[in-house]
């Protein structure tokens, strides 16, 4: 699996705003400030992640985007899934069955993309959040965040 800009950007974006006091709303340009994302770009990302369910937006003056959820019940492979992102690389057609060296590759393919799939469905943005606090405090360096 290759993981696109837009689904390395919608993780960041998403990540930003678990970080955010209370999770409230933050504006698409505070984000793409602090992530070095353009901001008409995260835009139509931050939309796609609102039609998943994954942030709701506030309007007004104090509005922005905030997450739908708590981080914990957030995975990642929820937001590659918004995204767009092809979570699976093996073709759709099987090897003719004359050929078991082909089959068994073919069926290892599956396996290992149904593994890679459960595990980006495992892993949350509390998670991720958690990860990126021990990098940070094994180096010595306050709480600013960049993913």
């Amino acid at each position: 699996m290759k993981l696109t800009t837009r689904g390395h950007y919608s993780v960041k974006a998403l990540l930003d705003l678990s970080l955010q006091p209370k999770y409230g709303p933050v504006s698409v340009r505070a984000i793409a400030k602090r992530q070095d994302i353009p901001a008409p770009y995260l835009e139509k990302l931050l939309i796609e992640m609102r039609r998943a369910g994954l942030v709701n937006s506030i309007r007004g003056s104090v509005g922005g985007y905030q997450l739908a959820r708590e981080p914990a019940q957030i995975s990642i492979g929820q937001i590659l899934e918004a995204a767009g992102e092809n979570m699976t690389h093996i073709p759709l057609n099987s090897p003719p069955p004359a050929q078991a060296e082909d089959w068994v590759t073919f069926t290892l393919w599956q396996r290992l993309n149904q593994k890679l799939k459960e595990a980006l469905y495992s892993i949350t943005l509390a998670d991720l959040y958690y990860d990126a606090r021990s990098w940070q405090a094994s180096l010595g360096e306050e709480a600013s965040f960049v993913v």
